[in-house]
């Protein structure tokens, strides 16, 4: 019977994408010259488990390509080998190139063989750097590994090979299987197979999961014995081999043996042993399948901890759902106060279930943070700066959905400060600085929000050169006055860039105005803070999820809307005195010494039920959207709640000045307000 295995495929590139993120970080945090033994095997154990597992669902490339990284590390490992930076470098490469081949086999295109040979060609070459003499060192490394260094000319038989295989009880657990292995001998030459059948236990004590067979392979032919080794080095651990030239003399005695076993078992059974069962071969992926791995690729790891609550939390509500079934079984007036204490149950359990739910989509931030070591390192070397990274708060636990979407800004952000912010060694120390800048990201929780930021310890922004920039490129005018705040977000506008010249690092004035944008996607703003000579923080704030939305609700005649509770500042009644109007701009309000423009809600979405048409008879709702404040003009506000967002772009299409929906209690719809788009709106 065969098996399909592309059914494993999913959980294999999961893990051996885990594997290569382990070492990509191992390796950025070696030191150079000296040899940590416990380092180096974390990663040569990820690289193994990467090979391993391409081998077993027969992705040869990946396996013989991380073969020769294997082969670096374990020179490192054994000490005969130090850590330099050129091997780190080529290692790092070697990463990225199993990564782009792991993407390719997992979507099904070809792989880049010239990138893959570039690579592999580098790795020989630092595995052969400065040896004087290759054939002399390659003896004496084989005669201490015991002679499974592949390449020299005594690892060839003329003869063949005899192979002694005894797999360990559990290494049909591992995802190895023999029959396998059998088959890429068999490719190399003639193989004869003998099976030992003395350690298979009873038909009632044997477990079926366990490999309770040895084998005996004759493998006749010119067969290098490096071939031999690469198909038996992932079980090495999990069995007992010994591999020894075959004597002349020797192989027609054990193939008679082999044949007269054969006969035997083909005339009790009617089968032959080596006619082995049909390899197992990894089928493509059908339609159905594709989808299915789509919808894989999306899952999410979830600590069992927060499964056990989930499970209990449904427990306390069928519990509850008993009880007011049992109450509402013979309803009477005197069993009122029960219902009541049975509701207010529900309501608690509703709640504490809600939040058990949205926790299983919480992951933490380090998932983001895990790629920037690699960035600044490789940046900074390409650079010439001397760069630091700092990591705080990784363990801040956001929506799963916020951790997919806010990778792409925060690496503009660390480009930019790369590129922009700290400045050279030499700069630095004539300006009194370490030599050495340091980057920190920092991520931690403020209220209903995550706040994200990136530090530097650089220049700092200039005011005067961002204002005259802006002016040079006509983005603004010349008699335009900006607060210190207002020239700082110059950063953001498109086209905007203060780079003397053009690099593949930045300098093109895309990418930062995409960045807000973004951000803004995601219910979020940012800000900037500089000092200039002494850096910059740039604070990005987020909602912890985008499922739920704590609100306001405010009504606008028949109509109901929600505005986010985060986005409003007060609500005031205000009089006549307080209203300015301005000819063809509109109306404005003075709130402490701050003139801040009216929004009437009835106007912006055609309300014609509208109760308030004074501005005295209804209410301002203060409102802050990135940074623009401005008073929403409401009839009534009618209490907080927290709301379950539906897309509106999804189920009907993309409305200006409204972000989502969500379904109220009554069943109506209520649409959530973007303030910020609102505001824009408004100005039109």
């Amino acid at each position: 019977m065969s098996i399909d295995m592309a059914q494993f495929h999913q959980v294999f590139f999961e893990e051996s994408f885990e594997g290569l993120d382990i070492m990509e970080s191992g390796l950025l945090n070696l030191d150079m010259g000296d040899v940590d033994s416990e380092a180096i095997n974390t990663i040569f154990r990820a690289a193994h488990s990467i090979k391993g597992g391409s081998g077993t669902f027969g992705f040869s490339a990946v396996s013989d390509y991380t073969h020769v990284m294997e082969t670096l590390l374990d020179e490192m490992r054994d000490g005969r080998r130090q850590v330099t930076q050129s091997a780190v470098d080529v290692l790092l490469g070697s990463v990225d190139c199993l990564r782009e081949m792991l993407s390719a086999i997992q979507d099904e295109n070809d792989i880049d063989e010239i990138s893959v040979a570039e690579h592999k060609k580098a790795l020989e070459l630092e595995l052969n750097g400065g040896q004087a003499n290759l054939q002399a060192v390659a003896i004496e490394i084989s005669e201490q590994a015991g002679n499974k260094i592949t390449g020299t000319p005594t690892d060839s038989s003329e003869s063949g090979w005899k192979i002694s295989f005894c797999p360990h009880a559990d290494l049909l657990k591992t995802g190895n299987d023999p029959v396998r292995m059998f088959r890429e001998l068999s490719e190399l030459g003639e193989l004869e197979v003998l099976v030992d059948l003395q350690g298979v236990p009873s038909l009632f004590d044997l477990d079926p999961e366990e490999c309770h067979l040895s084998w005996t392979l004759i493998l006749k032919g010119n067969v290098q014995r490096s071939e031999i080794d690469d198909i038996f080095d992932w079980v090495e651990d999990e069995c007992d081999l010994s591999i020894q030239t075959l004597n002349s003399d020797e192989a027609p005695a054990l193939v008679q043996k082999i044949n007269s076993i054969s006969s035997s078992t083909e005339s009790q059974d009617g089968s032959d042993f080596k006619q082995n069962t049909p390899p197992i071969i990894a089928k493509p992926a059908k339609a159905e399948e594709k989808k299915a791995k789509a919808a894989a690729s999306t899952s999410i790891r979830v600590d069992t901890g927060k499964i056990d609550t989930l499970i209990n939390m449904v427990g306390e509500l069928v519990i509850t759902q008993s009880m007011l079934s049992l109450v509402g079984e013979d309803f009477t007036a005197d069993k009122i106060d029960q219902l009541k204490n049975g509701l207010v149950q529900l309501e608690r359990h509703t709640r504490e279930l809600q939040e058990s739910v949205m926790n299983i989509r919480m992951l933490p931030i380090s998932f983001v943070f895990s790629r920037f070591p690699r960035l600044v390192h490789d940046l900074s070397s390409k650079l010439d700066k001397k760069i630091e990274l700092k990591l705080v708060g990784e363990h801040t636990e956001v929506d799963k959905t916020v951790v997919e979407l806010i990778s792409d800004p925060l690496v503009h952000l660390v480009r930019n400060s790369l590129d922009h912010g700290i400045e050279m060694p030499a700069d630095r120390i004539a300006a009194g600085k370490p030599e050495m800048g340091t980057i920190t990201l920092e991520a931690y929780h403020r209220g209903g929000n995550i706040v994200i930021e990136v530090k530097d310890d650089g220049k700092g922004l200039n005011k005067e050169v961002l204002r005259a920039k802006a002016i040079e490129k006509g983005l603004l005018d010349a008699d335009t006055v900006l607060t210190d705040r207002q020239c700082y977000e110059l950063i953001f506008m498109a086209g905007f860039s203060t780079a003397e010249k053009i690099t593949d690092v930045s300098g093109r004035g895309v990418g930062m105005d995409v960045v807000r944008r973004n951000i803004q996607s995601l219910g979020g703003n940012i800000e900037i803070t500089s000092n200039l000579g002494f850096g910059s923080t740039i604070s990005i704030n987020l909602p912890l999820t985008l499922a739920i939305l704590d609100g306001q609700s405010i009504a606008v005649g028949d109509e109901t809307f929600i505005v986010p509770l985060g986005s409003i500042i007060e609500s005031i009644k205000i009089s006549d005195k307080m209203v300015n109007r301005v000819a063809g701009k509109g109306e404005t309000f003075r709130l402490r010494d701050e003139y801040l423009p009216i929004v009437r809600m009835h106007n912006v979405f055609n309300v014609q039920s509208a109760k308030a048409t004074k501005l005295t008879e209804g209410l301002l709702v203060v409102v802050d959207g990135q940074g623009v404040r401005c008073g929403l003009f409401v009839d009534d506000l009618l209490g907080q709640q927290q709301v379950v967002i539906k897309s509106l772009e999804a189920n009907y299409r993309r409305v200006e000045g409204v972000s989502s929906a969500t379904i109220l209690g009554d069943g109506s719809v209520a649409l959530i307000l973007d303030i910020p788009g609102l505001v824009r709106l408004s100005n039109q």
